[in-house]
Parts: C-alpha cells; structure tokens; sequence
C-alpha cells in the first residue's frame, strides 16, 4: 500500500505544481509563461523521483506505468493499482487548485481554473502530438532506469525532468502537453466550458498508445544492447 499511496501523492504534487504554474502563469499568453510551465513540470517531476523514487519508482503517470508493465517491471495488479491511485491523487491536486483559483475575483488574469488540455489544433492533430511526445518520454524513462545504463541510473530523475521541460516546450502550443493520462483526467473535471471533457478521450488514448509504442522500442533497442553485449 505504501508505494500505491507513494504514487497518489507524487502524482497530486505534479499535478499542483505543473497546473498551478501554468494557470498562475496564465500559460500561453507569451513565451516566458509556457517556459515557466515547461520547467515548472519538469522540476516537479525532478523533485518527486528523488523523494518517493525508492519507494514506488515514481512514475506518477499512467503512460509511464503502462510502458513499464509490457517491458516486464511489474505485475498487472500492480500496474493497475498505480494507475488508480495516480488519477485520485491529479483528481485530488485539480479540486484544491479549483477551490483556490475559485476565490480570485472575475477580473482576476486567470484564465482557466485548472490548467486542463485542449487540442488548439483539432483532435486528430491532437492525438498525434501525444502520442509521439509520450512515446519519446516513456522511451527516456524505460532507458534512464534501465539496469544496462549502471551507474547513469543515479541521474535518472534529472533526464526525466529536462526530458518533460523539453517536451512541454514543444507540446503546449499544441495540447497544452498531457503525456499523462491522469493529469489530463484531474483538472478536466473541473474545468470550466467543457471542451476538456469532450477533449479528454485524446489525452487519455494518445499517452497509453505512446506508452506502449515506447515499450515495443526500447525491448527491441534493449535486446541488441543485450545480445551485442554477449
């Protein structure tokens, strides 16, 4: 249970923190506003991996949980309980931040409530950019923690962190960058006008597909590494 309990409340900070910036920052108004979100996802992700890193893995995010299930580094219980656990805890995180973003007054520079996704660029275009951006994430994840990089392994949560800055840089313009299901899910839920929750199936179905195209790559890069080793 602790390491269930470890995902729920990795998964509210990154959920707080990177949606909180980004609905503070008023994301996407300018460039400074999307490089702080960027960052300000990446240092979460950096903070929580070198706290509850050693008790669950950190993954914190359905996609990454899905790509370590097919590559073999957990049992589907597992993968299923992580998964449940994450999206109580962004379901959690996007219902604080709400119920603070709900006392600024109307002429407040908030624009939205909970930082939650949309396709600026229709669905289709949206689903893309997802799925590629959770492929490249999952695949640095499954590559960083993988056992054939020795001693790299002590700096996986700092690739992983500038690894999502990176992909928030290039995904906000066009989705205001998920990568994780759970994240998406949270602040749609309370997000005012409803296009994320008519959007939502994009942000959940483009990171799982991510997901496990990055888990296909890396069996298939991880077992040359293997045999060419042998």
């Amino acid at each position: 249970m602790k390491k269930y309990l470890a995902e729920l409340v990795g998964t509210f900070v990154l959920t707080f923190l990177g949606c909180g910036a980004a609905v503070a920052l008023g994301c996407g108004a300018d460039t400074a506003s999307i490089v702080g979100t960027a960052i300000a996802f990446g240092l979460a992700v950096v903070a929580m991996a070198y706290t509850i890193g050693g008790i669950s893995g950190c993954h914190i995010n359905p996609a990454i949980t899905l790509g370590c299930f097919l590559s073999g580094r957990m049992s589907a219980k597992d993968c299923g309980m992580y998964m449940v656990f994450q999206v109580i805890g962004a379901i959690l995180a996007a219902a604080v931040l709400a119920g603070i973003v709900g006392t600024v007054g109307p002429e407040g520079i908030i624009t939205t409530k909970t930082g939650a996704n949309a396709c600026a660029f229709g669905v289709t275009n949206g689903l893309i950019v997802e799925i590629v951006l959770t492929m490249i994430f999952v695949l640095v994840v499954l590559g960083a923690t993988s056992k054939t990089n020795g001693a790299t392994n002590n700096f996986a949560g700092l690739a992983i962190g500038l690894s999502l800055i990176l992909i928030h840089l290039v995904g906000i313009h066009f989705t205001g960058t998920s990568v994780n299901p759970a994240r998406s899910i949270g602040p749609a839920l309370f997000d005012e006008g409803g296009q994320a929750l008519r959007e939502l199936w994009v942000f959940i179905v483009g990171p799982l597909v991510g997901g496990a195209l990055a888990a296909c790559i890396w069996k298939i890069i991880d077992c040359n590494c293997v045999k060419k080793a042998e």
